[in-house]
């Protein structure tokens, strides 16, 4: 098969998209002799990225276009912005002014280096594309704020605990955001993400969730996995959060992304374990009245089995007698 053909059939049938950058990368190739350095292909990417684009397009509106409104350089018309008395300006004053324009912009990036793209880079390391991926297919694809589409608006893969904060690189620390919520996130909740290491520390002296002394099955950052001590079939285990609090939904997302990874976690391992297992229920007691014993948020994860009750019809329904069977 020659070289056309090999690219065609590559371009037209094997290549899978997540993304515009393959046949962007490819066609700077081809329009470039056949070589191009990283940095060139990189600036078609960003031309051809609609976050980007649209990053940007916020920025011009937001940030620097109402600076140069207020002081009356430009002025807007729908979306369109012109620099005031441009008509009265020769070509010389133009060259002279865009001169200017370029010493400013070197001045300000051999005074400040890369620091001045810090509201992009995160200052961090890219996060890995598997986890990239296990973190957006979780999230079917929008949002986990605001619930925008990837289709609409792209997303970003953002530490629930920022880095700044200890969060560690852990699955359940990460969430999937859009580039505005990300932007936005640190700004708007003071509770949640900058006294968010304070907050998981919390213990209450005198609470036996608090101070563990069993065998812990899984270990997690937010979380641990225990067998209920009293346990009403066997395999029925506990999945509770380091953190001291007594009511579920006082829990922040990391916990509940962790309770859900060793939900699973130990779903798989009793599996594995136990074929006779056919089914779970999961269920959480929340205050004095549905039942609740211990004042620590916990999870029951319970195996159930052919058999195990006469009739298993209604499930949890059943804490209610009667109420099962309909």
């Amino acid at each position: 098969m020659n070289k056309f053909r090999l690219l065609e059939e590559y371009l037209s049938k094997r290549m899978r998209m997540s993304h515009v950058y393959q046949p962007v990368m490819i066609m700077k190739l081809l329009s470039n002799e056949g070589k191009a350095k990283a940095d060139e292909i990189a600036f078609d990417l960003v031309q051809n990225d609609l976050s980007q684009l649209e990053y940007y397009t916020e920025r011009v509106n937001q940030m620097v276009g109402k600076v140069l409104r207020n002081n009356q350089i430009v002025s807007k018309q729908k979306n369109e912005y012109q620099l005031i008395g441009f008509e009265e300006l020769s070509d010389e004053e133009r060259a002279k002014l865009i001169e200017l324009c370029s010493n400013k912009i070197k001045e300000y990036k051999e005074k400040r280096g890369m620091q001045i793209w810090d509201h992009r880079r995160k200052n961090r390391s890219p996060i890995d594309g598997s986890i990239r991926y296990q973190v957006l297919n979780r999230a079917n694809n929008v949002c986990e704020l605001c619930g925008i589409s990837s289709e609409i608006r792209a997303l970003e893969v953002d530490h629930i605990i920022p880095k700044n904060w200890n969060g560690p690189d852990e699955l359940s620390n990460f969430q999937a955001l859009c580039y505005k919520c990300n932007t936005n996130k640190r700004d708007t909740d003071d509770t949640d993400f900058r006294n968010r290491i304070h907050l998981f520390g919390i213990r209450e002296e005198n609470c036996v969730f608090c101070n563990m002394n069993r065998e812990i099955i899984f270990d997690h950052p937010m979380a641990y996995v225990i067998e209920d001590k009293y346990a009403v079939t066997p395999g029925h285990h506990l999945i509770i959060p380091k953190r001291h609090y007594a009511n579920y939904f006082d829990l922040k997302s990391a916990e509940l992304l962790a309770f859900n990874e060793l939900i699973i976690k130990t779903k798989d391992k009793l599996l594995q374990e136990d074929k006779t297992i056919l089914g779970f229920n999961i269920g959480i007691n929340q205050g004095e009245t549905a039942g609740q014993t211990i004042f620590h948020t916990h999870i029951h994860l319970i195996p159930r089995r052919k058999g195990d009750v006469g009739n298993p019809r209604g499930g949890v329904r059943n804490i209610i007698i009667g109420k099962g069977d309909y």
